[in-house]
């Protein structure tokens, strides 16, 4: 059984997610790509002591890379765009 801190790797902090938890309570991270919404849910309620609305996920495909003639892939990666209910919050510094 995968452990809560197996399902979510890592928060992504750029400008638009920024901007996101902001606006709208939202939060972004990087989670393992076999997990799913509900596991996610679980995960970042556990983690962080949250209650969470909803989560939306994005699978990130590979990209193909050469280094010199030889090619090959970058890893796939799975993101997750969390929204948090009203009253719940989460800093990431």
């Amino acid at each position: 059984m995968k452990t809560f801190r197996d399902v979510v790797k890592a928060p992504i902090i750029t400008e638009k997610t920024a901007n996101l938890s902001q606006n709208g309570n939202v939060v972004t991270f990087s989670v393992d790509p076999k997990a799913n919404k509900t596991e996610i849910k679980q995960a970042v309620e556990k983690i962080f002591d949250v209650k969470v609305e909803s989560v939306n996920t994005i699978n990130v495909k590979p990209k193909t890379k050469r280094v010199g003639r030889y090619s090959g892939l970058t890893n796939r990666k799975k993101k997750a765009i969390v929204k948090l209910k009203e009253g719940s919050s989460i800093e990431l510094n």
